[in-house]
């Protein structure tokens, strides 16, 4: 919602996308999240650009190998940086910048297959929760798209409109401000 808000475009787009999906049936249903392409995009970049953990789970080293150059003994435990793989600008282009547009017409997917996005991880340590965690985001996205327009109460946005987006880090990240947000019912 922060990225949404930080990107008013943006949000207009998904807005639209949802509210052209869903039409009048008021009822999102699971085969109007099908159609969302826009939304998927939108909750890829998000993870993309904000993983729920930054880190993946440790993993040991059963033999030993040479990775870019470094000799990596056996049994050495390794930990996967998600947060800077997914921000790297060799893999990215404008990799700090807001872009659902980037998954358009693209296979990228997070279910471990690209190693540029992985944020539920990859392999046999993969998520379990995944398909649940993203099944429950479309869908409260696409509820709170189709239902409110949002807007930063105009107390609270700082000087330049700008959303604050420090991040804390620890087992998961999570926005160190909340962002507080004004709802408007968008159909009466």
């Amino acid at each position: 919602m922060a990225e949404l808000l930080k990107n008013p475009m943006v949000m207009k787009k998904a807005q639209d996308e949802v509210r052209r999906v869903v039409g009048n049936n008021r009822k999102i249903i699971e085969e109007d999240i099908k159609q969302m392409d826009y939304l998927m995009c939108v909750i890829k970049e998000t993870l993309r650009l904000h993983p729920v953990v930054p880190t993946l789970l440790p993993r040991q080293s059963y033999a030993s190998t040479n990775v870019g150059g470094f000799e990596i003994p056996s049994r050495t435990w390794l930990l996967i940086n998600v947060w800077a793989i997914q921000r790297d600008p060799e893999l990215w282009t404008q990799p700090e910048e807001f872009i659902p547009e980037r998954f358009m017409g693209k296979s990228i997917d997070f279910k471990g297959q690209d190693f540029e996005f992985i944020p539920f991880g990859c392999g046999r340590r993969i998520c379990l929760g995944m398909s649940l965690g993203v099944a429950t985001v479309e869908y409260a996205m696409a509820n709170l798209l189709y239902w409110f327009d949002w807007e930063l109460p105009r107390n609270i946005a700082s000087k330049d409109g700008e959303v604050d987006m420090i991040e804390e880090y620890g087992l998961s990240l999570r926005k160190k401000t909340p962002v507080h947000v004004v709802p408007t019912l968008h159909f009466p």
